[in-house]
């Protein structure tokens, strides 16, 4: 396999601001493996030879025609052959933890932002602090789906709120998201959660599908705080590096 992993044979196709994309190139740079970089979200050609391959999410990485989705480290691992390993994921309850101070945190971020905020797209994405904020709740929220017997669509993660929804309103929908997560999970954890679900790339273990969950919230709270810092703004509560322990985030929050 050694001739495959080649400067240029490699590609990752990825779009700024996804969390598993960023993840994915830090892991594949952290390997020493060099790879072509292909941002579908700013060049067409990019996006056209994604179509090409058959694959309609991000990210992927390629070899020829070849390809893998990328929401799990360890399909990349086995697609490319590597000789190693991530880290065990936190057990379920753990992992439910992390998740409900997220979701507190995110709350608190959004009510922050001034109204004019809310609406500008952020650096060379057109990913605005409304529709991060709307959208990390919404992981959480699909991560329980799943567990429900609602199958995992890539283009949820597209949704966005109401054009009239207030920082307020996106933060009390997402403290509705948020005691919804916390019942169902009252009810789980006596049910167990050595089970299936159905996602866009494959029927994964619930519990793999819990920890990306958690570690992808995880991720677009960090991003939510860069947004008003940016706008000078401190995080109400910034998350520090305890919150995140044991989730496997990416090193940095924006991609470069």
């Amino acid at each position: 396999m050694t001739e495959v992993l080649t400067s240029a044979r490699i590609k990752v196709f990825w779009q700024p601001g996804c969390s598993s994309c960023l993840r994915t190139k830090e892991f594949l740079t952290e390997q020493g493996l060099e790879f072509e970089s292909m941002d579908v979200h700013n060049d067409p050609a990019a996006r056209a030879q994604l179509m090409e391959l058959g694959a309609r999410s991000v990210p992927v990485v390629s070899i020829g025609k070849r390809y893998t989705f990328c929401q799990s480290i360890n399909d990349v691992i086995k697609f490319l052959d590597l000789k190693t390993r991530v880290m065990d994921p936190l057990p379920p309850a753990q992992l439910v933890a992390k998740l409900d101070l997220l979701m507190c945190a995110n709350a608190r971020y959004v009510r922050q932002f001034r109204h004019e905020q809310l609406r500008t797209p952020f650096r060379n994405r057109d990913r605005t602090p409304a529709g991060l904020a709307f959208h990390m709740f919404r992981v959480a929220e699909m991560g329980m789906q799943a567990a429900q017997g609602i199958a995992l669509h890539f283009e949820s993660f597209d949704e966005l709120p109401p054009d009239a929804w207030s920082g307020e309103d996106i933060a009390r929908w997402g403290e509705d998201v948020h005691a919804r997560f916390m019942a169902w999970w009252d009810v789980q954890k006596h049910q167990g959660t050595d089970f299936t679900v159905q996602t866009y790339y494959g029927v994964r273990p619930f519990h793999e599908v819990l920890e990306r969950t958690a570690w992808h919230a995880a991720q677009h709270a960090r991003q939510v705080m860069l947004m008003l810092e940016s706008n000078g703004v401190e995080p109400d509560g910034p998350l520090t590096a305890a919150d995140l322990e044991g989730l496997p985030v990416p090193h940095d929050v924006w991609d470069r």
